[in-house]
């Protein structure tokens, strides 16, 4: 098993996405890229941590590749706004991939290159790290699960994201 962990705006849209994938075994909601120690989903949400919301993904590399998996970040989020998705805004939300190795950090870099190929606008997502994990607090892992689809912007946000992932990566979706 390996891990990659991805930022992507709001980690409840990011997580949903990833648990649908082929060869993906634990999609962990957290906190990563900022200075305070164990910080709360309040204090992250201040913007003043500097820490992004993110998600740590346990997959199967014989199932799929860190690549595969970047190519699924890129198309499920927009790389290209900084520092927000959506409505959500702050550094809080910045796109961005926390390589764990030399091996991750050079297929990041590809990740970009291909995802900046496909867009007219300029892919903004840094790459950042090494930097320590904070799991996020017990509510909010398998959100969408849950409470999620009781949450009107969940519900807004999540399903187009799904939809995408169906249509576009087909092959590597969870029956």
């Amino acid at each position: 098993m390996a891990q990659a962990i991805f930022a992507g705006g709001c980690f409840w849209c990011t997580e949903a996405v990833f648990r649908d994938v082929i060869g993906v075994s634990n999609v962990e909601s957290g906190y990563i890229g900022g200075a305070t120690p164990n910080p709360t989903y309040k204090q992250v949400c201040s913007g003043n941590t500097g820490h992004a919301e993110a998600i740590r993904v346990t997959f199967d590399p014989d199932a799929i590749s860190y690549g595969q998996l970047l190519d699924i970040f890129f198309a499920t989020h927009d790389p290209t706004q900084l520092n927000r998705q959506g409505n959500d805004i702050g550094t809080q939300y910045r796109s961005a991939v926390f390589p764990l190795d030399e091996e991750q950090q050079a297929e990041t870099e590809a990740g970009i290159a291909r995802a900046q190929a496909d867009r007219a606008e300029p892919v903004v997502t840094t790459i950042e790290g090494p930097a320590e994990w904070y799991p996020a607090e017990d509510y909010h892992q398998e959100y969408w699960e849950g409470e999620g689809q009781r949450n009107p912007y969940c519900l807004a946000v999540i399903p187009p994201k799904l939809m995408k992932l169906r249509k576009s990566f087909a092959n590597k979706v969870k029956a």
